[in-house]
């Protein structure tokens, strides 16, 4: 906790109007109330939803993806400032909650994206030294998307593992399938990011063919599985119809195959690729906070610092251009950092 007396009446915020446009406002500092607590804002990062759903888009959606015009951002990592009263330690699966009142962080409710940010206490996720502010904004959602399917496929050291797409999303899938003893291959279309997930100590590929047309990839990997017939597990973490064909035609019988990349479609013969072969098909949305605590407990003991994965950091002025190299598909994970913090360490909490 810092003096409270420091806080200031005004912050800047990032908004996302649409249309690939970016406003930076000033507003006032929010007050906790009960059961809340003040974040001054250290790092938040840049996610790939927020892209697809939020940033490119002339028009927003509706529901759980529908954003409400608040302050973006809900990858944040920061210090608590001020607590409101009756702040209790109450934690829960808070991104499957369906209650009307339910308001994600950079969506229905102003997020990361501000200097300051308005958290409610069953959120907070304590962040253990050594891990950074940077470290714990990955956490928050990209880390903890791909740890929470890896988790649902079980993944342990007896395991071949194939990644496709090797974005933010699917390095975090590489880096901790490692973690976990597994043997990981990426593959993936972009040659930078090919180069830089080797750069990272992942096992990459870039892709040979669309498996629409032929199965060159697909022989790529069984190959790379040596005598195991495919992989034990596939995730796609691309959206691409082709990777995700690609995953499944490299899962060894009774394999697992872990759907995390949204959008698209994928067409199959269900009898040829899945049933006789026995696959498990998992989809995987996000992270429960139990899951994000059990995660940054690993990180410590694996001394795995998922800011290894950030090609690009920002200040806030700089907001418009870091959404805007994001969006070029050409970056590792990208972030927002505040309050010219150079050595990001010792962070108190991420959210």
């Amino acid at each position: 906790m810092t003096d409270s007396s420091s806080i200031p009446s005004l912050m800047k915020g990032v908004y996302l109007p649409g249309d690939r446009r970016v406003e930076i406002r000033q507003v006032p500092v929010p007050n906790p109330s009960y059961g809340q607590v003040l974040v001054q804002t250290r790092a938040s990062a840049l996610c790939g939803s927020d892209l697809r759903s939020i940033y490119r888009p002339k028009t927003h959606k509706t529901g759980a993806e529908g954003y409400l015009g608040v302050i973006a951002g809900h990858e944040p990592c920061g210090i608590i400032v001020k607590r409101g009263e009756g702040v209790l330690d109450v934690q829960g699966l808070y991104i499957s909650c369906e209650a009307p009142e339910r308001k994600a962080y950079g969506w229905q409710r102003d997020g990361g994206h501000g200097e300051y940010i308005l958290v409610d206490v069953q959120s907070l996720v304590k962040l253990p030294n050594p891990l950074t502010y940077i470290d714990g904004a990955i956490v928050a959602c990209g880390l903890g998307t791909a740890y929470a399917a890896l988790s649902r496929a079980q993944v342990s050291g007896r395991d071949r593992v194939l990644v496709t797409g090797l974005g933010p999303v699917g390095l975090g899938a590489a880096l901790l399938a490692q973690k976990m003893g597994a043997k990981v291959l990426g593959i993936e279309f972009d040659t930078d990011r090919v180069a830089f997930a080797k750069t990272l100590g992942i096992d990459a590929l870039e892709c040979v063919e669309d498996p629409a047309i032929g199965d060159g990839d697909v022989k790529a990997v069984i190959a790379w599985s040596t005598d195991h017939g495919g992989v034990d597990v596939a995730i796609d973490c691309s959206g691409s119809s082709a990777a995700r064909l690609t995953c499944l035609k490299s899962a060894c019988t009774w394999g697992r195959v872990v759907f995390i990349g949204e959008g698209g479609r994928v067409d199959f013969d269900v009898s040829e690729v899945v049933i006789h072969k026995s696959l498990t098909i998992f989809g995987s949305w996000v992270c429960s906070v139990g899951l994000m605590e059990e995660l940054v407990e690993r990180l410590v003991v694996w001394s795995l610092h998922p800011e290894i994965m950030v090609t690009n950091t920002f200040g806030i002025d700089e907001a418009a251009t870091a959404y805007k190299i994001f969006d070029s598909g050409r970056t590792g994970k990208c972030a927002i950092v505040y309050h010219d913090e150079k050595q990001l360490y010792h962070a108190n909490l991420t959210l």
